[in-house]
């Protein structure tokens, strides 16, 4: 299989208010939907920024911008206009793009549209595979794009990744068509221009981890204390917090539950220069989660804004164990039916919500109209809220 190739010589990193005023000109005169793509430092780095934007659009080429040369970059929206996007995996660039004001009208996910056609690779490479039959490199996709300059295969790497999101989107927006997927992929890609981000977690240190074999609530405590002491360690010096001390490390001092100074500097999580050159920051969490009193210690399980997780429903509430038993196969069979991923036809957090706290009569109508304020769109409202109204309803 050939292996793609950029059609045209790779241009510098933008990095100045010139050169990026001459691409502003070249793109507002380009015709068609802009092709976005962000790289970020995701493994190295505690922020989520964007440290390299590559944009294509006809008529104008490739460009690749570094956002971190410039105060923001809203001179590019304006130059865009209301063009639609094309991105692939638009959660993961969008949060980052508006933090330098490029923030889309309209947008076309080729991830997504893949999701909804159900093709079983849907990551870019694959998806240059399936409709191209071209190979595309994904060896940098681990990089430090915080690195400065950045280095020439690394750059050529990042063009290539809107190099055929144009001829992509036409060729998936044809299987969309010949599905009768269309309209459902329109109401997902406009939903899509509201997202801002991930939902905040309420607990964000259970992520940790291993934390499964924290044994005890102190031990837990003692785990949430250091969380939050490398967060803010990490926050503050914007590195990745595993490299400000390891999950595993955090998991060791909390199974010795060091009491002194010198006890928590011998446990092995303090071996190399690395750990210790926070170690009175290390020593403070510690003595905070040693000092709690036994009420202020955090429970084994975590706290649920919405039901708890569904192992628990047949003691706490049988009768919505029951409901979600009986809709969990009527979803899996729409889905197949419609050759869509479960997940992809409607959330499994939705139906958990409406097994554990359904409307008062539960019918077609009133199980569409949870699901609709629950964020469900339209057109799987459509397919699922008859079926599964019939089944949770016992009918």
């Amino acid at each position: 299989m050939p292996r793609l190739g950029l059609r045209e010589p790779l241009g510098h990193v933008i990095d100045d208010d010139d050169e990026l005023a001459r691409a502003v000109a070249e793109l507002s005169l380009a015709y068609g939907p802009v092709a976005l793509d962000a790289e970020r430092a995701s493994g190295y780095r505690y922020s989520q920024r964007a440290y390299l934007v590559q944009i294509r659009r006809e008529g104008a080429g490739t460009f690749l911008v570094d956002p971190t040369a410039f105060d923001d970059l809203t001179s590019l929206d304006e130059a865009f206009g209301d063009a639609e996007w094309i991105l692939h995996a638009a959660t993961q660039d969008l949060p980052c793009l508006a933090e330098v004001g490029l923030r889309p009208s309209a947008l076309f996910d080729t991830e997504l549209a893949g999701r909804l056609l159900n093709l079983p690779r849907v990551g870019l490479a694959g998806l240059v595979e399936h409709y191209l039959q071209m190979s595309l490199a994904k060896e940098f996709s681990a990089a430090d794009w915080s690195t400065r300059p950045l280095p020439e295969p690394w750059l050529e790497y990042a063009a290539l990744d809107v190099e055929v999101l144009v001829e992509l989107r036409a060729m998936v927006e044809a299987d969309l068509e010949r599905t009768g997927k269309v309209a459902w992929a329109q109401e997902e890609f406009e939903s899509l221009l509201a997202f801002t981000g991930p939902p905040e977690r309420s607990e964000p240190w259970r992520r940790t981890s291993g934390l499964h074999k924290a044994r005890g609530r102190r031990s837990l405590a003692i785990v949430r204390s250091l969380w939050y002491t490398r967060d803010r360690i990490a926050a503050a010096r914007d590195v990745t917090p595993g490299r400000i001390l390891p999950d595993s490390a955090i998991l060791e001092i909390a199974a010795e539950a060091p009491t002194s100074r010198t006890a928590l500097r011998e446990t092995r999580a303090m071996r190399g220069r690395g750990p210790r050159r926070f170690f009175d920051d290390w020593h403070a969490a510690v003595e905070e989660a040693l000092a709690l009193d036994e009420k202020d210690l955090p429970t084994s399980s975590q706290r649920h804004d919405g039901p708890p997780p569904p192992r628990a429903w047949a003691e706490k509430r049988p009768e919505a164990a029951e409901r979600l038993a009986r809709a969990k196969p009527v979803v899996t069979e729409l889905a197949e039916q419609h050759d869509l991923p479960s997940e992809n036809l409607i959330s499994p957090g939705l139906i958990r919500q409406l097994a554990w706290d359904p409307p008062a009569h539960i019918d077609a109508v009133s199980v569409g109209d949870a699901l609709l304020e629950q964020g469900a769109r339209s057109w799987q409202v459509g397919i699922v809220a008859a079926p599964v109204a019939a089944a949770m309803s016992g009918n």
